[in-house]
Protein backbone atom coordinates (compact mmCIF):
# COMPACT_ATOMS: atom_id res chain seq x y z
CA UNK A 1 0.00 0.00 0.00
CA UNK A 2 1.22 3.79 -0.88
CA UNK A 3 2.48 6.06 1.68
CA UNK A 4 2.25 9.83 1.09
CA UNK A 5 4.80 11.81 3.69
CA UNK A 6 3.50 15.21 4.99
CA UNK A 7 5.70 17.63 3.43
CA UNK A 8 6.03 20.47 1.28
CA UNK A 9 7.05 18.51 -1.81
CA UNK A 10 3.16 16.80 -1.06
CA UNK A 11 1.42 20.00 -0.84
CA UNK A 12 3.16 21.20 -3.98
CA UNK A 13 1.93 18.04 -5.76
CA UNK A 14 -1.43 18.06 -4.70
CA UNK A 15 -2.03 22.20 -5.53
CA UNK A 16 -0.56 21.05 -8.88
CA UNK A 17 -2.96 18.42 -9.68
CA UNK A 18 -5.89 20.48 -8.48
CA UNK A 19 -4.77 23.73 -10.51
CA UNK A 20 -4.87 21.54 -14.00
CA UNK A 21 -8.24 19.87 -13.17
CA UNK A 22 -11.10 20.61 -15.17
CA UNK A 23 -13.07 21.59 -12.93
CA UNK A 24 -17.07 20.99 -12.79
CA UNK A 25 -19.31 23.34 -10.61
CA UNK A 26 -22.69 23.67 -11.57
CA UNK A 27 -23.57 27.38 -12.10
CA UNK A 28 -27.33 26.69 -11.48
CA UNK A 29 -28.15 23.71 -8.48
CA UNK A 30 -32.20 23.57 -9.40
CA UNK A 31 -33.63 22.21 -6.82
CA UNK A 32 -30.87 21.12 -5.16
CA UNK A 33 -29.59 22.71 -1.56
CA UNK A 34 -25.70 23.84 -1.88
CA UNK A 35 -23.65 22.63 0.52
CA UNK A 36 -19.65 21.98 1.04
CA UNK A 37 -17.03 19.32 2.36
CA UNK A 38 -13.84 19.50 3.50
CA UNK A 39 -11.28 17.47 2.58
CA UNK A 40 -8.65 17.61 5.22
CA UNK A 41 -4.88 16.49 4.70
CA UNK A 42 -2.80 16.49 7.82
CA UNK A 43 -0.40 14.75 9.79
CA UNK A 44 -1.23 11.07 10.40
CA UNK A 45 -0.56 9.33 13.85
CA UNK A 46 2.40 7.88 12.74
CA UNK A 47 4.57 11.24 12.16
CA UNK A 48 5.71 12.40 9.11
CA UNK A 49 2.46 10.25 7.29
CA UNK A 50 -0.11 12.24 5.30
CA UNK A 51 -3.63 11.59 6.22
CA UNK A 52 -7.30 13.28 5.95
CA UNK A 53 -10.15 13.92 8.41
CA UNK A 54 -13.01 11.17 8.78
CA UNK A 55 -15.75 12.08 11.40
CA UNK A 56 -18.34 10.12 12.52
CA UNK A 57 -21.73 11.76 13.06
CA UNK A 58 -23.31 11.61 16.25
CA UNK A 59 -26.50 9.04 16.52
CA UNK A 60 -28.66 12.12 17.76
CA UNK A 61 -28.58 13.85 14.48
CA UNK A 62 -32.04 13.80 12.85
CA UNK A 63 -30.46 13.70 9.26
CA UNK A 64 -27.38 11.16 8.68
CA UNK A 65 -26.79 9.90 12.60
CA UNK A 66 -24.46 7.49 12.93
CA UNK A 67 -22.78 8.27 9.30
CA UNK A 68 -19.35 8.05 8.35
CA UNK A 69 -18.74 11.81 6.80
CA UNK A 70 -16.24 14.70 6.05
CA UNK A 71 -16.81 17.91 8.04
CA UNK A 72 -19.02 19.71 5.97
CA UNK A 73 -22.66 21.46 5.77
CA UNK A 74 -25.25 23.49 3.73
CA UNK A 75 -23.95 27.05 2.22
CA UNK A 76 -25.11 29.71 4.15
CA UNK A 77 -26.35 32.99 2.50
CA UNK A 78 -23.79 35.37 1.10
CA UNK A 79 -20.80 32.35 1.39
CA UNK A 80 -18.46 30.87 -0.91
CA UNK A 81 -18.15 26.89 -0.86
CA UNK A 82 -14.78 27.68 0.75
CA UNK A 83 -15.85 29.56 3.54
CA UNK A 84 -18.27 27.38 4.22
CA UNK A 85 -15.99 24.44 4.44
CA UNK A 86 -13.73 26.33 6.93
CA UNK A 87 -16.62 27.37 9.05
CA UNK A 88 -17.72 23.75 9.38
CA UNK A 89 -14.36 22.74 9.81
CA UNK A 90 -13.99 24.76 12.88
CA UNK A 91 -17.60 24.35 13.62
CA UNK A 92 -17.15 20.26 13.97
CA UNK A 93 -13.77 19.55 14.57
CA UNK A 94 -12.26 22.97 15.91
CA UNK A 95 -9.39 23.48 13.49
CA UNK A 96 -8.92 27.25 12.41
CA UNK A 97 -7.85 27.27 8.58
CA UNK A 98 -7.73 29.94 6.14
CA UNK A 99 -7.99 30.30 2.28
CA UNK A 100 -4.14 30.28 2.08
CA UNK A 101 -4.64 26.85 3.45
CA UNK A 102 -7.13 26.02 0.39
CA UNK A 103 -5.51 23.80 -2.19
CA UNK A 104 -8.26 23.60 -4.79
CA UNK A 105 -11.86 22.10 -5.04
CA UNK A 106 -12.56 19.22 -6.84
CA UNK A 107 -16.57 18.29 -8.99
CA UNK A 108 -19.98 18.97 -7.31
CA UNK A 109 -21.71 15.61 -6.33
CA UNK A 110 -25.52 16.04 -6.11
CA UNK A 111 -27.23 13.48 -3.46
CA UNK A 112 -30.73 11.45 -2.71
CA UNK A 113 -30.99 13.99 0.11
CA UNK A 114 -31.45 17.13 -2.09
CA UNK A 115 -27.79 18.56 -1.94
CA UNK A 116 -25.07 19.77 -4.16
CA UNK A 117 -21.35 19.09 -2.49
CA UNK A 118 -18.84 21.01 -3.30
CA UNK A 119 -15.43 19.57 -1.84
CA UNK A 120 -12.60 21.44 -0.95
CA UNK A 121 -9.54 20.31 -0.07
CA UNK A 122 -7.61 21.98 2.80
CA UNK A 123 -4.03 21.73 3.97
CA UNK A 124 -3.87 21.77 7.94
CA UNK A 125 -0.37 21.10 9.36
CA UNK A 126 0.06 21.03 13.32
CA UNK A 127 -4.00 20.62 14.65
CA UNK A 128 -5.51 19.57 17.51
CA UNK A 129 -8.60 17.99 16.56
CA UNK A 130 -11.51 18.88 19.37
CA UNK A 131 -14.98 16.82 17.89
CA UNK A 132 -17.86 19.09 18.77
CA UNK A 133 -19.98 16.64 20.15
CA UNK A 134 -23.36 17.81 19.40
CA UNK A 135 -22.30 17.03 15.74
CA UNK A 136 -19.27 14.18 15.91
CA UNK A 137 -19.29 11.74 17.24
CA UNK A 138 -15.68 10.87 16.54
CA UNK A 139 -12.63 12.38 14.69
CA UNK A 140 -10.15 9.61 12.97
CA UNK A 141 -6.76 10.51 10.63
CA UNK A 142 -6.98 7.92 8.01
CA UNK A 143 -3.37 7.64 5.84
CA UNK A 144 -4.03 8.71 2.21
CA UNK A 145 -2.59 5.71 1.09
CA UNK A 146 -5.72 3.72 2.49
CA UNK A 147 -7.53 5.39 -0.49
CA UNK A 148 -4.76 2.91 -2.86
CA UNK A 149 -5.58 -0.31 -0.63
CA UNK A 150 -6.33 -3.37 -3.09
CA UNK A 151 -9.91 -4.01 -3.58
CA UNK A 152 -10.78 -0.33 -3.82
CA UNK A 153 -13.06 0.93 -4.18
CA UNK A 154 -16.15 -1.36 -4.57
CA UNK A 155 -18.44 -1.28 -6.99
CA UNK A 156 -21.72 -3.03 -6.88
CA UNK A 157 -24.81 -2.90 -8.41
CA UNK A 158 -28.13 -2.71 -7.16
CA UNK A 159 -31.38 -3.14 -8.18
CA UNK A 160 -33.46 0.21 -6.99
CA UNK A 161 -31.00 2.02 -10.20
CA UNK A 162 -29.25 2.20 -13.36
CA UNK A 163 -25.85 3.49 -11.82
CA UNK A 164 -23.49 1.18 -9.18
CA UNK A 165 -23.09 2.13 -5.60
CA UNK A 166 -19.59 3.03 -4.71
CA UNK A 167 -18.18 2.16 -1.46
CA UNK A 168 -14.89 2.56 0.32
CA UNK A 169 -12.94 -0.19 2.91
CA UNK A 170 -10.96 1.81 5.24
CA UNK A 171 -9.66 0.76 8.64
CA UNK A 172 -12.40 2.17 10.80
CA UNK A 173 -15.37 1.06 8.37
CA UNK A 174 -16.56 0.40 5.18
CA UNK A 175 -17.63 4.21 3.76
CA UNK A 176 -20.55 4.75 1.48
CA UNK A 177 -21.16 7.24 -0.82
CA UNK A 178 -21.03 10.41 -1.10
CA UNK A 179 -18.33 10.88 1.50
CA UNK A 180 -16.42 7.51 -0.86
CA UNK A 181 -17.30 8.99 -3.72
CA UNK A 182 -15.78 12.36 -2.92
CA UNK A 183 -12.96 10.68 -1.37
CA UNK A 184 -12.60 8.46 -4.56
CA UNK A 185 -12.11 11.26 -6.58
CA UNK A 186 -9.51 12.88 -4.06
CA UNK A 187 -7.81 10.42 -4.84
CA UNK A 188 -7.54 10.16 -8.27
CA UNK A 189 -7.32 13.79 -8.62
CA UNK A 190 -5.48 15.18 -6.26
CA UNK A 191 -2.86 12.15 -5.22
CA UNK A 192 -2.48 10.14 -8.39
CA UNK A 193 -2.80 13.52 -10.82
CA UNK A 194 -6.26 11.68 -13.04
CA UNK A 195 -9.18 13.27 -14.53
CA UNK A 196 -11.20 11.20 -12.86
CA UNK A 197 -15.13 11.98 -12.72
CA UNK A 198 -17.69 10.30 -9.93
CA UNK A 199 -20.86 11.33 -10.61
CA UNK A 200 -22.35 8.87 -12.06
CA UNK A 201 -21.92 6.11 -8.79
CA UNK A 202 -24.69 6.42 -6.80
CA UNK A 203 -25.10 5.97 -2.88
CA UNK A 204 -26.77 3.13 -1.39
CA UNK A 205 -30.42 2.86 -0.58
CA UNK A 206 -30.51 3.96 2.97
CA UNK A 207 -28.94 7.51 2.19
CA UNK A 208 -31.26 8.83 -0.08
CA UNK A 209 -33.39 10.52 2.72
Amino acid sequence: MRTFRFDDGLRAEVTAHLGRFDLRRAADPGGLKRAAVAVVIVEADAPGEAAFLLTKRTPKLRAHGGQWALPGGRVDPGETVEQTALRELHEELGVLASTDDILGTLDDYSTRSGYLIAPVVVWAPGVTVTPNPAEVAGAYRIGCGELFRDGSPEIVAIEESDRPIIRLPLPVATVNAPTAAVLFQFREVALAGRDTRVDHYEQPVFAWR
